[in-house]
């Protein structure tokens, strides 16, 4: 079965059929995104959104800022995590913490997370010895650990309350509970799988040994905690009227994040919102656009200039030492005086 498999997909590959279907589904879920999100924003007083920004405590915000401070502070161990099960522990941790960061707070704003992402990562870590396909490790890894993590916050928090997927599906609340089950399910499976010997993935130079059973609970530790803190920034920013309670909140963010990664548009732009906007219909749409706008603004745009600013310091000094050291290798061998040069270059010629 697993033969079978695995030729179905080398054939799925070699047609370029998953990309195209990828392609399929993100156009159809920005489409159905652009059409909720027409139907949702009839109708806005954008003076009521402005007033519910202004409206907003400064505790609030500040409360949000650290949520997200410390949801990125947990993606640098992402990296640390995939850099060390590769084998490259040689890379100190305030390396792996500045490619995690910028890496993510760029992917999530230009879009494409996979190419940018790993672009700013392989830039970051080949100063450390580490090639492409490294990086590649890495993104793969990382990328595992964000998945086993919504995996488990979604299968746990649709099982506790399958409703608030329910918003979003529409589907019946003992179907999207069962959905939930088989997801835990699943994610049991796996950790049973790799907890009893050791898994391989690729081939080739491109083979990546899974982390086994103690070290994926870490991963999925990670995930949740991570999910855990940025679900807690937008809790803290919708209205608080009708009280949801963190769990609906969480799940229906979690899903709408989910989505607009599916739909690969800068920072879900659209999609995210409309899924929002769809989950939450309970609570007055200024007063969540509000709290929408202020979450983009910490959780998108903060980063996403921080991380800019963080990578040019880094390029100027990498220059600067590197023009330093070409001085300082031009001292120790200044080559030979000119004249010497010329007579030398009279002599070749035979003058």
């Amino acid at each position: 079965m697993l033969e079978a498999i695995r030729r179905a997909m080398t054939f799925l590959r070699q047609k370029q059929i998953l990309h195209k279907l990828g392609v399929v589904i993100s156009v159809a879920v920005i489409g159905i995104a652009c059409y909720v999100l027409y139907h949702m924003l009839r109708g806005i007083d954008t003076n009521e959104v402005i007033e519910a920004i202004k409206s907003t405590e400064p505790r609030q915000i500040a409360m949000a800022a650290l949520f997200v401070a410390a949801g990125y502070f947990t993606l640098t161990f992402y990296d640390l995590f995939a850099v060390r099960a590769i084998g490259h522990s040689h890379v100190p941790y305030r390396i792996n913490a500045l490619a995690a960061f910028t890496s993510y707070s760029i992917g999530h704003n230009v879009g494409a997370s996979v190419f940018t992402g790993g672009a700013v990562r392989y830039r970051i870590y080949s100063a450390y010895g580490l090639n492409a396909i490294d990086v590649a490790k890495i993104c793969f890894l990382a990328g595992l650990t964000f998945w086993l993590g919504n995996a488990a916050v979604l299968g746990l928090g649709i099982s506790y309350h399958p409703e608030a997927a329910a918003a979003i599906d529409q589907l019946p609340p003992w179907l999207n509970r069962t959905f939930a089950m088989m997801i835990l399910a699943a994610l049991v499976g796996y950790v049973v799988w790799v907890w009893t010997q050791p898994r391989v993935v690729g081939r080739g130079p491109w083979t990546v040994v899974l982390p086994g059973g103690p070290l994926t609970l870490l991963q999925i530790a990670i995930g949740i905690i991570d999910l855990g803190f940025c679900a807690l920034a937008m809790y803290v920013l919708v209205p608080d009227e009708p009280n949801l309670g963190f769990v609906v909140v969480a799940v229906i963010f979690v899903s709408a994040t989910l989505l607009g990664f599916a739909s690969h548009s800068p920072g879900g732009l659209g999609v995210f919102d409309a899924a929002m906007l769809v989950g939450l219909w309970q609570m007055d749409r200024e007063e969540l656009l509000g709290g929408m706008l202020l979450f983009r603004v910490l959780y998108y745009l903060s980063p996403f200039v921080i991380s800019v600013i963080l990578l040019t310091f880094r390029e100027v000094i990498i220059g600067a030492r590197s023009k330093r050291l070409q001085q300082a290798a031009l001292k120790l061998d200044p080559g030979p005086p000119p004249e010497a040069a010329y007579v030398r270059k009279r002599s070749d010629s035979g003058a």
